[in-house]
């Protein structure tokens, strides 16, 4: 069952391979698209009309508002302090560490392949592929680079439609 009856899907969600898809416990806005290959975890929140291509990867604690597109094969993060035993050994639990949360504001962009860090992504912006985003992105900046850097702004750049 890959679409998991805890999940809260909005009216017009089109899931394009329902049975390649790992989706529970988040909710999703009216009008958004997903790919195959997507996860969507616990607790995440998906605004509306937003795409999600395909092998992107939305764990606990992502906020993504609406009109926001996420490339292929995005992952966000969400432990800045990743580990999987503590210093006697035992095995992490689920209270053994912090969750750390990601805001991606209205109309930002994510270009396939990004990596994103707990951070927010301000309005508007647009996260060139590949980038590793480890900082907060002003809105309308364009980012890109591992670590990612603003090289501009979308407002400057936009190509007529």
């Amino acid at each position: 069952m890959p679409i998991h009856p805890s999940a809260k899907l909005g009216l017009d969600v089109r899931v394009y391979q329902p049975d390649m898809v790992n989706i529970y416990g988040c909710s999703i806005g009216d009008g958004t698209r997903i790919g195959p290959f997507v996860e969507v975890q616990v607790g995440a929140s998906i605004g509306a009309r937003c795409k999600l291509q395909s092998h992107c990867f939305i764990c606990e604690g992502v906020t993504i508002e609406d009109e926001v597109f996420v490339g292929h094969g995005v992952m966000f993060t969400n432990d800045l302090w990743p580990r999987a035993t503590n210093d006697a050994g035992e095995v992490l639990g689920n209270d053994d560490w912090t969750l750390s949360r990601t805001l991606v504001k209205r109309g930002a962009a994510i270009g396939s392949g990004a990596t994103i860090l707990p951070v927010t992504i301000g309005e508007g912006a647009l996260v060139a592929a590949g980038a590793v985003v480890t900082r907060d992105v002003p809105a309308f900046a364009i980012v890109a680079g591992n670590p990612a850097r603003v090289v501009g702004d979308v407002r400057e750049r936009r190509p007529a439609r």
